[in-house]
């Protein structure tokens, strides 16, 4: 069992927006997936496009909520289909040295109030109540960057990104060792989800 098994225990994967699509494909057509599925197959649909157009063009179902209809008939992505713990272990399989910087910024995540950790298959986002306000990433093989949500000053090991219009992640930590994970890191952290409450 990987090390962090007792972060990821909580933390979400693929399947909570899996399940949130199914939940708003109820909400707006009053049937679920199944139901959607059983339709699309009995209709003769053989891909997605097909299934989309039919499903905008004559029920006016878009978005997300056609994402459940889709993966139920065609298929999850592999990656959708892994835990936590696999998610992890596979952005740092073969960059040992770095895992030790996502252990201990699961750790303080995990032990504080509020932060919920989704897993993702190349990053782990942090999310308040309200939104996600930071998001770590392996970028190569020798940093791991923390993109930040922060209304602070550019200074220091705090590097101002520049982001495309809408995106307001404008700010990062670079890491190299888990020394690098320190008081001021965390204080960004908690200044970073204190504003996105």
């Amino acid at each position: 069992m990987s090390e962090t098994s007792n972060f990821t225990t909580a933390a979400k994967t693929w399947q909570t927006m899996v399940d949130s699509n199914q939940e708003l494909l109820l909400r707006k057509s009053g049937h679920d997936v199944h139901w959607w599925a059983a339709q699309g197959r009995a209709k003769g649909l053989k891909n997605d496009a097909e299934l989309r157009n039919w499903m905008r063009e004559e029920h006016g179902i878009t978005g997300y909520a056609q994402y459940a209809v889709s993966w139920e008939m065609f298929g999850y992505p592999e990656f959708m289909l892994r835990d936590a713990d696999e998610l992890i272990d596979g952005q740092y399989a073969n960059h040992p040295g770095l895992r030790p910087i996502a252990d201990a910024l699961l750790a303080w995540s995990a032990e504080t109030e509020g932060v919920g950790i989704q897993m993702r298959k190349g990053y782990v986002s942090l999310h308040s109540p309200r939104r996600k306000f930071a998001q770590v990433t392996r970028t190569n093989n020798t940093t791991v960057d923390v993109a930040l949500r922060l209304d602070a000053p550019a200074e220091g090991r705090l590097e101002a990104v520049k982001v495309r219009e809408g995106d307001y992640f404008d700010r990062r930590v670079r890491l190299r060792s888990i020394d690098d994970v320190d008081d001021e890191l965390l204080g960004y952290l908690a200044k970073a989800l204190d504003q996105n409450r």
